[in-house]
């Protein structure tokens, strides 16, 4: 019985990091957002599409890059759809939309979003890879070309 309450709190804890992350996305607060990561952890774009990298290793690089995507908006929404818990309590899912105003003033970037989230013991996040439709993404950015 025990073994299971300390899954079911370490489930509860990570579901709450990984809606915490969306929350400090919102809020541009970087340093809160990276500090949820384990020092080595990976930020993954699957379908990065050559236009994004591939992946962002260690929180130096995870903050810079949070950092400099987040300069392009002057409002940020995240809203959660669903989450989805495993057995293996170190893994959650969130299923997110995401509308985020651009600076310019020429409009709003909006995609759906599926972030698989990894914690390790401590509840660091160690992997996050994020799916998302990088043709809007290319399209809003003016990055059409770049897609391979």
């Amino acid at each position: 019985m025990l073994v299971s309450n300390v899954k079911d709190l370490t489930r509860e804890r990570n579901v709450k990091m990984a809606r915490s992350l969306l929350h400090f996305m919102e809020q541009k607060k970087f340093e809160e957002f990276t500090d949820l990561f384990a020092e080595n952890g990976k930020w993954i774009h699957p379908y990065h599409s050559g236009i994004f990298p591939s992946e962002i290793i260690g929180k130096k690089d995870i903050f810079e890059s949070i950092k400099n995507a987040a300069s392009r908006f002057s409002d940020v929404r995240f809203p959660v759809e669903e989450v989805l818990t495993s057995k293996d309590s170190s893994k959650v899912a969130v299923k997110h939309s995401g509308k985020l105003k651009l600076k310019d003033g020429s409009g709003y970037y909006e995609n759906d979003y599926l972030g698989i989230f990894t914690f390790n013991e401590e509840g660091k996040i160690v992997e996050w890879s994020e799916y998302y439709n990088p043709i809007k993404s290319a399209k809003v950015f003016g990055l059409m070309d770049k897609i391979c």
